[in-house]
């Protein structure tokens, strides 16, 4: 593990391929947990793309975003452009008591000297942090078994090679066993789109009091609409979505923000289900001639969305984050929300014209039965406001994450959206 640094730095420069390889002969640094050796036993196995001639057939575009899986099981760690396997190398990851979470994280943190302060000032070369709490990519001792304090140890050669590919937001997905992208095509999945007349900004400061929200400075609304550019083309910076199940409190609240809306004053909307919210209700089945009981049943939740001309009831919801910044949040109609989701990743990996359906990949972090990413996908119903504000700023490499674990405690400030599926 790595000490809990500085939350913010500039991204390492770039490691070139070709001094990388030439490096790779030269002797591994200790690390904490193991002894020094004087060169990597089992260096790293080049399978294409990065490592192969360019030019040839093997070589996935350069644009494919990239993605990293790591089998716990396997003690493997495999590199993705895309849904074509381009990297793969042995690693060490954490030994009993000091476990490597499963989940998915992204790269928050580069630098190419690192020290840990946690345990004897061990280097950590080739550092790329997963977490604010201590998780990391780095090169160390790989005995072919778990036995570091949770980072994910890599070969020295493979960790220059990777270090040189990635970028600080890349996804990387941990999981016991081995995992692997295929592509999928749902209509629930955005497309990219232009607006015709205007654009959903996302360079305004941001509301305070949005949930889980960074701001800074004056309010302003999220996703203002501001004047169209002549010479508007698609965003290039990815977005990073999720969608959960909402809390029982967010549905009350939802639906008491929808009383007030129509004029049945449900008193405060605090998310509970007092007596001023039961007397809105059954004010509101009198006049929809349903049974009056003042009791939120899906029947009445419909009756109610329906007559405020909305997607309903709110039973998820929506959030966005671009560069570590929440940028937006709003309702979802996830259907059979109290059943398991699991959580599964899905990333557009192929830029289209706009209006049309781009190409994506899905990883299941965490399965749930034997549900497809398809039936989890049949369960999301946007609505107009939200899937407008993603398909206009939805960029190749964004990624859509859909969990019914919870991801406040470790999304916190500088981070993408972190699920922990096992800890």
């Amino acid at each position: 593990m790595i000490e809990n640094a500085r939350k913010t730095s500039p991204v390492a420069s770039r490691f070139p391929l070709a001094l990388a390889a030439m490096l790779t002969a030269s002797g591994a640094l200790a690390i904490s947990g193991g002894p020094a050796v004087a060169r990597d036993p089992a260096p790293m196995t080049v399978v294409a793309g990065a490592g192969a001639a360019a030019g040839t057939d093997a070589e996935p575009a350069t644009d494919m975003p990239l993605q990293i899986l790591v089998s716990l099981d396997d003690q493997m760690l495999e590199v993705y452009r895309g849904t074509t396997l381009v990297e793969t190398s042995r690693i060490s990851s954490g030994k009993s008591g000091h476990g490597t979470p499963t989940g998915v994280f992204s790269i928050l943190e580069k630098r190419r000297r690192h020290f840990s302060n946690l345990y004897n000032n061990a280097p950590m070369p080739f550092m790329q942090r997963l977490t604010w709490s201590g998780i990391a990519l780095h090169e160390g001792v790989v005995p072919n078994y778990p036995a570091s304090h949770g980072c994910i140890r890599m070969p020295r050669g493979f960790a220059q090679q990777l270090f040189s590919m990635t970028d600080r937001g890349a996804h990387v997905i941990v999981t016991r066993k081995r995992a692997e992208p295929r592509a999928v095509s749902h209509s629930a999945l955005p497309a990219f789109r232009l607006p015709a007349m205007a654009v959903a900004s996302l360079d305004v400061k941001l509301r305070p009091g949005l949930p889980g929200a960074v701001t800074d400075g004056d309010a302003a609304t999220v996703g203002s609409v501001g004047a169209a550019d002549v010479g508007l083309k698609l965003p290039t910076e990815p977005l990073r979505i999720l969608v959960t199940p909402a809390s029982p409190q967010e549905r009350i609240r939802d639906m008491q923000r929808v009383l007030d809306r129509l004029g049945y004053g449900p008193g405060p909307v605090d998310g509970v289900l007092g007596q001023k919210t039961r007397a809105a209700i059954r004010l509101f089945q009198e006049g929809a001639e349903l049974p009056i009981t003042g009791n939120p049943t899906d029947l009445v939740l419909r009756a109610l969305y329906a007559e405020a001309g909305e997607v309903g009831p709110a039973t998820g919801r929506l959030y966005v984050r671009r560069n570590f910044k929440e940028v937006y949040s709003g309702n979802v109609v996830l259907k059979d929300a109290d059943q398991p989701l699991g959580t599964h990743l899905f990333t557009a990996i192929a830029d289209v014209e706009p209006g049309a359906a781009p190409r994506w990949m899905t990883v299941a972090a965490e399965e749930t039965g034997s549900r497809s990413p398809n039936a989890i996908l049949d369960r999301i119903e946007w609505t107009d406001e939200a899937r407008a504000f993603v398909e206009e700023n939805l960029a190749l490499g964004s990624s859509l994450m859909v969990t019914d674990r919870p991801f406040n405690l470790h999304s916190g400030l500088g981070t993408d959206f972190v699920v922990m599926t096992r800890q």
